[in-house]
């Protein structure tokens, strides 16, 4: 019972979340099932690696095979430390993010993050002559995370921050010296990961720069993700109405406009925090039937 409490109370966190840490839980649910199905193998001495079928490869040939690691990679770190300093820097810069756009913003630049990344990545291993005839294994949520950071960082490169042992620090000062650093590390044993980081980077500061001149680069993406997300959802079975309904009483008519209002006002706040794009279909119609009457 105390097991299942606690994943009710899981599932709860993940619902009243915001939409970074909505992001965070499913990095770490991904972290957790590949870690836990690569033990099992270990125990039972089976040569199987869950992580190869995640990972982006260099290899064109095989991503022709894989294509979906293009996104499977962006949530998956297969080291404990990469998953934490990854999900904090998520966190920390996630909700900054969410200070300044909406959260349906903050979901397409995450993928647009990643893609960028994985494009610069496989770039500089099939084009670059230092990278050919090298093999790489790209992984992580750094791109995306990088995007989400210097888009923050370009949109408000003043806003401080405080950081510990340092005091208070610009924003653009934390991006310069990330990117730096990166710069730094393209040919180290790490080559591809500081690439992507680069490929992120890039990404977030393109979406700042084009905010500004007001366009939404995030806009296109997120508009594939609203086709997709209704194959996702469970099918409501169907209820078949009655022909005919008696009037309702005075209490149970009092009672459900009380909670055609609380709906509402629920909407009303979700506008109010993530906008109005991060309305789904369903709560538009909503709203717009309330409007009517």
């Amino acid at each position: 019972m105390e097991v299942m409490e606690f994943f009710k109370e899981l599932r709860r966190k993940y619902a009243a979340g915001t939409l970074p840490v909505k992001f965070i839980f499913i990095n770490v649910a991904v972290f957790l099932f590949v870690r836990i199905v690569e033990v099992i193998c270990t125990l039972f001495d089976l040569n199987f690696s869950l992580a190869s079928f995640l990972e982006l490869p260099s290899d064109l040939t095989l991503l022709f095979y894989r294509p979906y690691t293009v996104v499977s990679y962006m949530f998956f770190q297969y080291g404990l430390l990469h998953l934490l300093f990854n999900m904090l820097w998520l966190y920390w810069f996630g909700q900054l993010f969410l200070r300044f756009f909406n959260a349906k913003q903050f979901g397409g630049l995450y993928f647009l993050g990643g893609f960028g990344g994985a494009a610069l990545y496989l770039a500089a291993y099939n084009l670059l002559p230092y990278f050919i005839g090298k093999e790489g294994m790209l992984l992580g949520a750094s791109a995306s995370v990088l995007a989400i950071v210097f888009a923050v960082s370009a949109y408000a490169p003043d806003y401080k921050i405080r950081l510990f042992l340092v005091g208070n620090i610009a924003l653009k000062y934390i991006a310069l010296v990330t990117v730096v650093l990166d710069l730094l590390s393209v040919t180290s044993l790490n080559a591809g990961g500081h690439v992507a980081h680069i490929g992120g980077a890039l990404t977030g500061w393109l979406f700042a720069s084009r905010w500004r001149s007001g366009k939404d680069i995030t806009r296109g993406i997120n508009r594939f993700i609203d086709y997709l997300a209704p194959l996702f959802r469970p099918r409501r079975k169907k209820v078949q109405s009655a022909s005919f309904r008696r009037p309702l009483n005075d209490e149970e008519y009092r009672r459900q406009r009380q909670e055609n209002i609380t709906e509402i006002d629920k909407i009303l706040d979700k506008i109010r925090q993530s906008g109005y794009e991060a309305l789904t279909a369903e709560e538009k119609k909503r709203l717009f039937d309330a409007g009517k009457k």
